[in-house]
């Protein structure tokens, strides 16, 4: 691998826990995301401000937000998916990133959002808005960016028109997000291939969802395309329950760092921390079974 551009690293407990059919206790919540703080990742995914019949598990972000103990460097995220999520997050001062999931998909986006992708665009420019007057930024998740199993039309094209149109509002942070898995080490190499020289002034990164025997594979295609920016989940917990293996899950993020460490790409973490946040990880998961 060759050294070129710092990496960046997104740890995803949001998204690792969302899924789970039992609650996480608050306190515990707030355990395992201040270890993680101390990791030193770039970006901690913490939680969303989502109805809670939608995502239960996430009822209660307004409480862990107000417990977190920030640490210099890492910056949190909130997903939200309408105005009022956005209203939520830019009322507290510490998150940093809103995180909206747009689908390539127009059946996708309509089951996750209740809105067309015109109308998630129009969404998007209020919520820029509101997301310069409170200094923070919107980081757009272009979820079934690999293709989608609904016949929905797909094409490179067809994500490039979108996020130059997102872009033109000033939204400068994409990740290309794999929803069901079905990204391959050759249309890796073909989307960021694609979107990278025709967008570089934007940081694109990366959200896939793996099997446990090719998360490798895709993060090797990934880099040598030219991403920098990684998403992933502590032991792989988390991921998409459309996804038709239910063996389908996040990027292994400590298996990735190894990796990257291993290739003399030294990851600006803190070792013994994350030895610590993985124990704690365990205990996390191991209060409920995930939902697939």
């Amino acid at each position: 691998m060759e050294k070129q551009g710092r990496l960046k690293f997104v740890e995803c407990p949001r998204d690792a826990m969302q899924g789970m059919s039992a609650f996480v206790p608050t306190e515990l919540k707030i355990e395992y995301l201040n270890q993680l703080l101390r990791v030193g990742f770039d970006t901690l995914d913490f939680g969303s401000f989502v109805s809670p019949q939608a995502i239960p598990q996430m009822r209660d972000t307004k409480e862990v937000v107000q417990h977190l103990q920030l640490q210099e460097g890492t910056d949190l995220l909130a997903i939200v998916a309408n105005l009022k999520g956005a209203q939520d997050a830019c009322s507290f001062e510490q998150i940093r990133f809103m995180g909206y999931p747009f689908s390539i998909s127009e059946t996708f986006q309509l089951r996750n959002t209740n809105s067309t992708i015109e109308k998630s665009f129009e969404l998007v420019k209020r919520m820029q808005n509101m997301a310069i007057d409170s200094e923070k930024e919107i980081v757009i998740y272009l979820s079934m960016a690999f293709g989608n199993p609904y016949g929905d039309e797909w094409n490179a094209d067809k994500i490039a028109l979108w996020m130059d149109r997102l872009a033109s509002l000033g939204i400068h942070k994409f990740a290309l997000s794999d929803t069901i898995g079905v990204s391959t080490p050759e249309s890796i190499r073909y989307l960021f291939g694609f979107v990278l020289p025709r967008f570089p002034a934007l940081e694109i990164g990366a959200h896939f969802h793996s099997l446990p025997d090719k998360w490798e594979e895709k993060l090797e295609a990934a880099y040598h395309a030219g991403c920098r920016r990684f998403d992933g989940a502590l032991k792989a917990y988390g991921g998409c329950p459309m996804a038709k293996d239910e063996l389908v899950g996040n990027m292994p993020m400590e298996k990735m760092l190894l990796h990257l460490k291993n290739k003399a790409l030294m990851p600006d973490i803190h070792w013994e921390e994350l030895q610590k946040a993985l124990l704690i990880c365990e205990r996390v998961f191991s209060q409920a079974k995930l939902k697939h």
